[in-house]
């Protein structure tokens, strides 16, 4: 059984990530977890979002470092463009993963209480430190991107893992 909340629609499941400027965090996230959704055939079932709580970005590419990080490790961020979150992703996306808990709380205040299973930390997922946060690299140097890739793509992994258990979205749903 998996730890995700049921999908919305049958057959289909969103997921919406949510850092603080849609720039670093959020972006490589999704980029992560887009790719290995693909690799293991699920990308016709689930969708993947990102956006950031604050809207400095909306229209810019991610962040030149973390876009350098990810292709250094063989993944394309050419197509992310910044978004920023409102509260009607909280009715479209069947989980809302924030990337740390000042963006949980920006998303529980503007919208629900902490309480919805729907809305968590992306780490919730993450096998090593399970509800920590994925620190902001934004003000430091190229170790800080590559830390949270191996948090992201760990995390990403244990997501698709749970995704293949879900009735109707997995692989068994064929």
């Amino acid at each position: 059984m998996s730890r995700l909340p049921q999908p919305r629609t049958p057959g289909r499941y969103r997921i919406a990530l949510v850092c603080l400027g849609n720039i670093c965090r959020s972006p490589m996230a999704d980029v992560v977890l887009s790719a290995r959704i693909a690799d293991d055939g699920l990308d016709d079932r689930v969708e993947v979002a990102s956006s950031g709580t604050g809207g400095w970005h909306v229209g810019d590419p991610m962040d030149r470092r973390a876009a350098a990080t990810l292709a250094a490790a063989g993944y394309d961020p050419s197509r992310h463009r910044a978004q920023q979150y409102d509260d009607s992703w909280l009715g479209a996306y069947d989980l809302v993963l924030a990337m740390d808990d000042s963006n949980l709380s920006d998303i529980s205040v503007g919208g629900i209480g902490g309480g919805d299973d729907r809305v968590r930390l992306f780490r919730d997922f993450d096998p090593v430190d399970t509800g920590g946060e994925v620190p902001d690299p934004y003000y430091g140097g190229p170790a800080g991107f590559e830390e949270v890739l191996t948090m992201v793509e760990r995390t990403a992994a244990t997501i698709v893992a749970e995704l293949h258990r879900l009735p109707g979205v997995g692989v068994a749903a064929r």
